[in-house]
């Protein structure tokens, strides 16, 4: 039976991989590890915590000495490494935080994965192995009003965050150069969906509309982003993972781009209507905060090569991604209640509180 570790297994897009991989490959066993921070939580997953080829272990990244026992212990032959700090205005306020998670914690997964499969560069790629790194379109920088991010689009990041992250990739690539360790890496734009923790906007908004709560809009709200449901993301990452040619990026889009503003007014039309109040009506929730340091103007991802590639495309439309995950989160206010308890709200009220 094959062993898969899937990193930051309990987070937003990590548990929907998990959950995935668990029920679609029952000849493989799924290691979830997750060192469970403020936005890890396990119950994403109860529905597949009892499944026999499933395995939770709670561990850091960031602890070599932890990473490379377990390694050696369990003999992974894959590696999804989904585990990260990813949100940016938290980068601008504790980069180290990002710098310590994201850059040294993936390059401890590296170590240990080169080690268990006796990489170098004298060396044939190890057969069955494959370590996989989930990145992110912030690493391109910011894109005019014209033009797409392609796999071949020079890096320029504009945050702790997104710089971070380019490290990171820097040192997958590196070892896949210098050590022949098999990797493929993928870039992917804005995940939505259901069990994302309320700092990210959909979400946030989303909660904010339900209790009539401020709803705070960075700048002019003019900002502009692609969007991707999350379980198509899962797909793909199961598809990049099985099939991807090692060596290789992949941007994963939407081909879905929308200004923030729009974004919130066409959220507020569909959980008004889905709470009985006039069409509108929290419209007035809006408020206009001031803008935070770095903020890229327009990230759009040409997910082309993946679909010509690979076959995978989104399986659903905004709207219908948008309907759905709406819904979860309307049908789940204690889950929603839960986590934006205790530090989050200290956390939120220092962000938004001007």
């Amino acid at each position: 039976m094959k062993k898969i570790l899937i990193t930051g297994g309990a987070g937003f897009i990590g548990s929907h991989v998990v959950r995935l991989f668990v029920n679609k490959y029952a000849d493989a066993h799924i290691y979830n590890l997750d060192a469970l921070t403020y936005a890890g939580n396990l119950e994403n997953l109860r529905d597949i915590e009892g499944k026999s080829n499933y395995t939770f272990v709670k561990g850091d990244i960031t602890d070599a000495a932890f990473i490379n026992e377990l390694f050696q212990k369990e003999q992974f032959d894959g590696v999804i490494h989904l585990a990260a700090e990813s949100h940016v205005d938290r980068s601008i306020s504790d980069p180290m935080a990002f710098v310590v998670t994201n850059v040294i914690g993936t390059v401890n997964l590296l170590n240990a994965a080169r080690t268990i499969w006796k990489c170098n560069k004298d060396s044939e790629f190890p057969a069955g192995k494959k370590f996989y790194h989930v990145s992110t379109d912030e690493v391109y920088g910011s894109l005019g009003e014209e033009g797409f991010f392609l796999e071949t689009t020079p890096y320029e990041p504009q945050s702790p965050y997104s710089a971070s992250k380019a490290s990171s990739d820097h040192f997958v690539r590196a070892y896949y150069n210098t050590y022949n360790l098999p990797v493929v890496l993928t870039n992917c734009s804005n995940n939505y969906g259901a069990n994302q923790f309320p700092e990210k906007l959909i979400p946030l908004f989303i909660n904010n509309i339900r209790n009539n709560k401020s709803l705070p809009v960075y700048g002019d709200g003019k900002y502009t982003r692609d969007w991707l449901w999350v379980e198509d993301h899962a797909r793909a990452i199961d598809v990049v993972y099985h099939t991807g040619v090692l060596g290789e990026t992949y941007n994963i889009g939407g081909f879905n781009e929308w200004q923030n503003i729009n974004l919130i007014k066409l959220l507020i039309k569909i959980v008004d209507q889905k709470l009985g109040r006039a069409e509108g009506e929290s419209e007035k929730l809006i408020t206009y905060v001031k803008d935070r340091p770095g903020h890229d103007q327009r990230y759009a991802i040409d997910a082309t090569k993946i679909k010509n590639e690979l076959g995978w495309e989104p399986s659903v439309t905004f709207e219908q991604g948008l309907d759905k995950t709406i819904d979860w989160y309307l049908a789940n206010g204690e889950w929603l209640n839960s986590v934006t308890s205790g530090d989050y709200q200290k956390y939120y009220a220092n962000q938004y509180a001007h």
